[in-house]
C-alpha cells in the first residue's frame, strides 16, 4: 500500500491539463476582435472610397472659366469695406482660383451639448461654381459635409459605416460654401451671381443667386480690412438660427491673404455655442487630385 506521502508526491508529479476556454468565451473574444480591429478598418476603407467618389463628382463637370486676372477696376461701385478687403487680400493681376484643397486639424462635436472630438480633416472646393466636400476623421467617428450638384448633406458616421446623425440641407451647405469663400477670395469678386450690398462702415451683405435660389451672409470687417466673421441664418433642428463663422490668423498663400483658422457655432437665445474649430495645416490651389 502507498503511504499518504507517496500519494501526495504522485499527485504533484502529474501535470495538470490546461483548462480549455469555453465556446462562449471564444465567441466573445472573436466579437471583441471584430469590433476593435475589423470594423474600424473596414469602416475606414469604406469611408475613404465614399469620400474619393464624392471628390470625383465635385470635379466631374468643370465649367469653363475665362482666366481673367483681377483688376482694381472690378471694385468700382462696391461698398467701401468690401473694396478695402479685396484690395487688401488680392493683388492686381491675381488669377482666379480654379480649385482649393486643404488639410486641417482641430475639434468638432456632433451637438452643442456633446464632448469635443479631435479631428483631422480634408476639404476640396472648386473655384468656378458652388460646391465642396469636407471629411473629418476622429476616434470612432467621422463626418462628411458636402454640397454637390445642388444637394447639401451632412452625415456623422460611427465606425465609418453607421450614421449617428444625418440631415440634408441644400440651403445650409450652400451657406457654408459662401461663408468659407474667404479661403478663395477671387470667388467673392462681383459677378452675375455674387453681389455686395452696403450696411455700415464695418459690414456688408454678400448675396449669391443661382437658378432662382438666393442666399445672403453678412460679412464683418476688422481694422486690418480682413473679414473677421460671417453671420447668417441657417437651418438647425427644424428652424433657422444665427450661424457664426469667425476667421483669424490671416496668412499669405498663393499671392492672396486668407485666414488660417476658423471657428463656427450658433448664436442662440441662451448664448453662443461653437461646434467646430479648425486650423489649416496645408493648402494648395488649382489641384484637383486627392491628397
Amino acid at each position: 500500500m502507498r503511504t499518504i506521502s507517496e500519494f501526495s508526491n504522485a499527485r504533484k508529479a502529474t501535470p495538470l491539463k490546461p483548462k480549455q476556454p469555453s465556446s462562449a468565451t471564444m465567441t466573445a473574444l472573436l466579437l471583441i476582435f471584430i469590433i476593435a480591429v475589423i470594423v474600424p478598418a473596414a469602416g475606414k476603407f469604406y469611408g475613404s472610397v465614399q469620400f474619393e467618389n464624392a471628390v470625383k463628382q465635385l470635379y466631374k463637370n468643370p465649367a469653363i472659366q475665362h482666366p481673367k486676372p483681377f483688376s482694381y477696376h472690378q471694385l468700382s461701385g462696391l461698398p467701401s469695406p468690401v473694396q478695402g478687403y479685396l484690395k487688401h487680400v488680392l493683388k492686381e493681376g491675381q488669377m482666379p482660383v480654379r480649385s482649393v484643397r486643404m488639410l486641417m486639424n482641430g475639434q468638432f462635436r456632433t451637438d452643442i451639448k456633446k464632448d469635443w472630438i479631435e479631428v483631422n480633416a480634408q476639404q476640396y472646393i472648386p473655384g468656378w461654381q458652388p460646391g465642396f466636400v469636407w471629411h473629418g476623421k476622429g476616434y470612432m467617428l467621422s463626418s462628411r459635409d458636402s454640397y454637390l450638384a445642388g444637394s447639401g448633406n451632412s452625415v456623422v458616421y460611427r465606425f465609418g459605416f453607421f450614421p449617428a446623425r444625418k440631415y440634408r440641407s441644400d440651403e445650409g451647405e450652400l451657406l457654408r460654401w459662401i461663408a468659407e469663400s474667404t479661403f478663395h477670395p477671387t470667388t467673392l469678386l462681383p459677378s452675375d451671381n455674387i453681389q455686395w450690398l452696403p450696411i455700415d462702415p464695418a459690414s456688408a451683405l454678400v448675396t449669391f443667386s443661382d437658378k432662382g435660389a438666393l442666399i445672403t451672409c453678412r460679412a464683418f470687417f476688422n481694422s486690418k480690412q480682413e473679414i473677421s466673421r460671417m453671420e447668417t441664418y441657417r437651418p438647425w433642428k427644424g428652424k433657422k438660427e444665427k450661424w457664426v463663422v469667425r476667421f483669424s490668423n490671416y496668412q499669405s498663400r498663393n499671392g492672396m491673404l486668407i485666414p488660417n483658422e476658423l471657428e463656427a457655432g450658433w448664436q442662440l437665445t441662451d448664448g453662443y455655442f461653437s461646434d467646430l474649430k479648425l486650423k489649416i495645416t496645408s493648402i494648395e490651389f488649382n489641384k484637383t487630385e486627392i491628397f
